[in-house]
């Protein structure tokens, strides 16, 4: 199979006529700067992506439209689903068609909201502006498709592009030896491999450009052969899972550097520059180390790292290891670049830092919703003292929580963080087997943005365990206006 050419991002065909910025009817989609976007309106609805796959039972999976609007009658309550037409994708995560880093250009429309699908390898493009409380589906993107025109298999992540276009990582290909990017255009045909012939990463999984600096830079979780079995401890010392970035040139796709992050960084997870696109520095959660490392250019124009948080394992009893370790599945930054937030999926708890000085981050506020380690289980944390613990946990509107904190998805304004606790079907199963049987639920966290500290809305909580079709799994958040974690700046 010949595996496409480089494919250089171009200039958009979408001449839809954008209606966002009425006072700027001249601009793109977005916003023009990340201080700009925390002016944006405030959210009133979020697309949640919903699973059946691999809970047993044989519906399709769907996205939810909630509504967050708290002068609504139907306010904290799923109000739409959009049923996928095949059963078994696992969607995972999504992205828009178009984003603020295309607020420059007038023909551009923030329209369509991509779902690529883990397991199935499809990717559906789903219409939200026709009518944004019930969404549509636009077109189905066949994995034979993708496979035969690619070689890529497991899409995952997706980001839009100055160019209009959509650029979606995969994590395997048809001979399970490597991984790349899958370029869309704009009219959402397959137009190749955006990564060099040569240039393609072992691992993959999330990615995040920054043109003011030619990069580009992904992370990676694993083998599809090794994931897909749930967490096996013995597959990471036979190198099947990450400990890597991926630094490529923007935007031709050449691989630069391969940082090697050892093993305090393994599984390197979701990563984030600072949304500031002077900025040659950001984020990444490594999620099996539950370490945040530091990535940064040098004075040499080659890029490095360091470790600037370790959330350390905890001893246990009761469980199968001897430590759990936090297991940081996510993380995101607020628009001005103030604060970090992260989600410690086995811990149980999420956590604000002051990153002012990104070198030092600051504990600001700290939440227990969940965890292996909540009173009633019979894991028990061990202090140093050899006394034992648990977390205390509230209940919110008489439900027990559940499962551990994982998606997380950010305000505007930086005073609302929305959290749903599925992380993938497989691995939900193997360490929070009640999600599978009582089902996912979100919590809103008000977030003090002056001091610091996080505290749950009571008035806020979405029982996914009550669905019309039997309990389901919550993933991904947006907002149809655009997120800090969508959003980014050229």
């Amino acid at each position: 199979m010949a595996i496409a050419d480089v494919v250089v991002p171009e200039q958009p065909t979408v001449v839809e006529k954008s209606t966002e910025h009425e006072c700027c009817p001249t601009k793109g989609p977005g916003y023009a700067s990340p201080l700009a976007a925390m002016s944006g309106p405030k959210e009133t609805l979020l697309y949640v992506v919903a699973l059946y796959s691999g809970t047993g039972i044989e519906k399709p999976d769907y996205l939810a439209t909630i509504d967050v609007d708290p002068n609504s009658p139907t306010y904290s309550q799923v109000i739409h689903r959009l049923p996928m037409p095949y059963i078994g994708d696992e969607l995972h995560h999504t992205g828009w068609n178009s984003c603020s880093s295309c607020y420059g250009d007038p023909r551009a429309v923030r329209r369509y909201l991509i779902l690529p699908c883990l397991m199935s390898g499809r990717v559906y493009v789903v219409d939200t502006k026709t009518n944004p409380r019930a969404p549509s589906m636009h077109k189905v993107i066949e994995p034979e498709e993708i496979l035969e025109k690619t070689g890529l298999t497991h899409t995952h992540n997706s980001h839009c592009l100055a160019s209009g276009e959509v650029m979606i990582s995969c994590l395997g290909d048809k001979e399970e030896k490597g991984c790349g990017y899958l370029l869309l255009d704009s009219d959402f045909n397959i137009k190749g491999r955006w990564e060099q012939p040569g240039h393609s990463p072992r691992f993959n999984y999330d990615f995040w450009y920054q043109p003011r600096h030619d990069v580009m830079i992904g992370t990676s979780w694993g083998a599809p052969s090794a994931f897909t079995q749930g967490f096996i401890p013995q597959h990471v010392s036979e190198g099947l899972y990450g400990r890597y970035l991926n630094v490529f040139s923007w935007p031709d796709g050449e691989l630069k550097q391969t940082l090697d992050l050892g093993d305090s960084g393994l599984i390197p997870l979701e990563i984030r520059f600072l949304h500031d696109p002077d900025k040659d520095t950001g984020l990444v959660a490594c999620a099996l180390s539950s370490n945040i490392v530091r990535f940064f250019r040098t004075e040499d124009g080659t890029w490095s790292h360091e470790v600037v948080i370790s959330v350390k394992p905890l001893q246990v009893q009761n469980w199968a290891l001897p430590e759990l370790p936090g297991l940081i599945t996510d993380i995101l930054l607020s628009l001005d670049d103030r604060f970090l937030y992260l989600g410690n999926w086995l811990h149980g708890d999420i956590r604000q830092y002051d990153i002012t000085d990104i070198r030092n981050p600051k504990l600001t506020g700290q939440l227990w919703v969940g965890g292996v380690i909540k009173k009633g289980s019979p894991v028990e944390a061990v202090a140093e003292d050899g006394t034992t613990w648990q977390s205390d946990l509230p209940e919110v509107q008489g439900k027990e929580l559940r499962g551990g904190p994982q998606m997380l998805q950010l305000s505007l304004d930086g005073k609302r963080l929305y959290v749903t606790n599925s992380l993938y079907s497989k691995w939900d199963k193997q360490f929070y087997p009640e999600l599978l049987e009582k089902g996912s639920h979100m919590l809103q966290i008000d977030v003090d943005t002056e001091e610091g500290g996080l505290k749950i809305n009571p008035d806020f909580f979405v029982d996914f365990g009550a669905e019309p079709d039997g309990p389901v799994l919550a993933h991904e958040l947006r907002y149809p206006g655009g997120d800090c974690t969508s959003e980014i700046w050229i």
